[in-house]
């Protein structure tokens, strides 16, 4: 069990990982970087990676010596989180990417086998949750935007990436879940049931993978000092 996100480049072998109800991003220094670490040389991509979690897995796991893909919809956050990595001397490259649209789920592929050649880890941290209130207020255009993107997405980016780790002999699929997943909360109703989704879907591609020397984990983090952690915990 993961005692905090400075942790996070390592992954459980377990399917399904709760994490602690509540923690804090803890930051690293650029000295602390291991250049023969445990994920020397292999390459990563990181959905929803920059800022708050994914930008905290994005800097362990380059410090852990990964090469780094790290995506975002807005650019000047994905101009923002490279500069920053390469400043603490982290191999990292960034692409703007809508995970809901297939266009930017291809080109985000594209740039990991451009700059490094192959793929090893998908990490989808990538969520969104554009309605507060009663689940019975929520509408047919709520529901569809937040499984599009917190569910089908998912998916998706790891279908595309099954290929690649497959000629690498093996990799390690990672789907960001909550710890609303198992306790919801009833004010973002539609996203909670959206994080319990990739439970169902990691025991499903968990046993799918394996003989392809593919891992599957699920991570359920708690409430963490985030953007939207600080808004839920409103909400809570």
């Amino acid at each position: 069990m993961m005692s905090s996100w400075a942790r996070a480049g390592h992954f459980l072998r377990a399917t399904v990982c709760r994490a602690p109800l509540c923690g804090t991003l803890q930051m690293s220094n650029a000295a602390d970087v291991q250049r023969d670490g445990p994920h020397k040389n292999k390459v990563a991509i990181i959905t929803g990676s920059t800022q708050g979690i994914g930008l905290e897995i994005a800097r362990r796991m380059a410090q852990d010596g990964a090469h780094v893909v790290v995506s975002s919809r807005n650019k000047v956050n994905v101009d923002r989180a490279v500069e920053q990595l390469k400043a603490e001397n982290l191999s990292v490259s960034g692409v703007v990417c809508h995970v809901g649209k297939e266009d930017d789920q291809q080109r985000l592929i594209a740039r990991a086998l451009e700059w490094q050649g192959g793929i090893d880890y998908m990490i989808s941290n990538v969520a969104v949750s554009p309605f507060f209130g009663n689940i019975l207020d929520s509408t047919a255009e709520v529901w569809d935007k937040i499984f599009e993107v917190n569910v089908k997405s998912m998916f998706l980016m790891a279908k595309l990436s099954v290929p690649h780790m497959q000629k690498r002999g093996g990799g390690s699929i990672v789907f960001i879940s909550s710890v609303v997943a198992y306790n919801p909360l009833l004010s973002i109703g539609p996203y909670c049931v959206s994080k319990t989704a990739l439970l169902g879907l990691t025991k499903v591609l968990a046993p799918t993978l394996t003989p392809m020397n593919i891992r599957v984990n699920c991570l359920a983090p708690g409430l963490t000092q985030t953007k939207f952690g600080n808004k839920v915990s409103i909400w809570a």
